[in-house]
């Protein structure tokens, strides 16, 4: 019958790893399916109590009753909301260059997997990777330890400054300018959030072009940004500061600010203006000012 809707009555015996037991009889379910075999009826079972420290359920005398649902944990009966994740890094691959004058990581085997095939029973392999690289290398994150011989390393940041936090996207992709000042930020409100200056020089990458005449921002911008209480700032570029100023003001003024800053980001095109999550969290590395992350959004 068309629309037809399933439940599962049964009898079960639980036991618990701490000691303890429950028995049900005559128990009713909601059954996604006409048809459940007994180990599915138990693991509906322990979904559906929120049952903790489960040790063994023995499920008997199940039999499906054609009844409209009443409503289970243990059975989807809506649909979830939809949720998206966008890969905001570049992948580290051997030899590549991030930065004109920063060696390109090296990659080799600590442990190949026909090596490893002597530690283990026959048919089981695995392989254990060396990689040798500077730690600005592809996506990463800069803490104040990487401007300031005092400053919080990587180690020393908290998580919420990292991880989870509301973003919204600066658009000046396309506007020919290299130089992105504080008039192009005033119309958001950055307080608390992580902000991702969408320039589009992501498109350069692997290209001699992506290492010359790269957007950045100005000493006003990040000010401002500090001012207003920015809780991070990225940027799809070679820098978030311009390689011509060797003081590198927005580095010093956001790093000191305690701000963390995120480099050669990418995929921003794909992101909303507002209205979504960020995440770049490194290794909690002591006395390090930057290391590579994966960063990405979740919409």
């Amino acid at each position: 019958m068309t629309g037809q809707q399933w439940r599962v009555e049964f009898d079960a015996e639980i036991s618990f790893r701490n000691g303890g037991s429950l028995s049900v009889r005559g128990f009713r379910l909601d059954s996604p399916t006409s048809t459940l075999d007994e180990a599915a009826v138990g693991e509906t079972l322990v979904r559906h109590l929120g049952l903790l420290m489960v040790g063994t359920v023995e499920v008997a005398n199940a039999r499906m009753i054609a009844e409209a649902h009443k409503g289970s944990r243990g059975v989807e009966t809506a649909e979830r909301p939809t949720r998206r994740l966008v890969d905001l890094s570049h992948p580290i691959r051997e030899g590549m260059i991030t930065y004109p004058g920063v060696p390109g990581p090296e990659l080799s085997d600590h442990l190949s997997r026909e090596a490893s095939r002597a530690h283990y029973g026959p048919g089981t392999e695995f392989h254990i990777g060396r990689i040798t690289m500077v730690a600005n290398t592809g996506t990463y994150l800069d803490s104040p330890f990487h401007r300031y011989a005092d400053g919080t390393d990587l180690a020393g940041l908290p998580l919420d400054r990292l991880a989870d936090l509301d973003a919204l996207v600066v658009r000046v992709a396309g506007d020919g300018l290299r130089a992105i000042d504080k008039a192009a930020l005033l119309p958001f409100d950055v307080t608390g959030r992580a902000v991702l200056v969408h320039t589009g020089w992501d498109a350069n990458w692997g290209t001699d072009a992506y290492f010359t005449d790269h957007p950045h921002l100005t000493a006003d911008a990040a000010h401002w940004l500090v001012e207003n209480g920015a809780a991070l700032v990225g940027i799809d570029s070679l820098n978030i500061d311009s390689t011509d100023a060797p003081d590198r003001p927005v580095h010093t003024a956001l790093l000191a600010a305690g701000i963390p800053v995120v480099e050669h980001l990418r995929g921003l095109d794909q992101l909303p203006t507002s209205g979504f999550r960020f995440h770049a969290a490194p290794p909690a590395v002591v006395d390090f000012g930057t290391f590579p992350v994966r960063a990405y959004a979740v919409l």
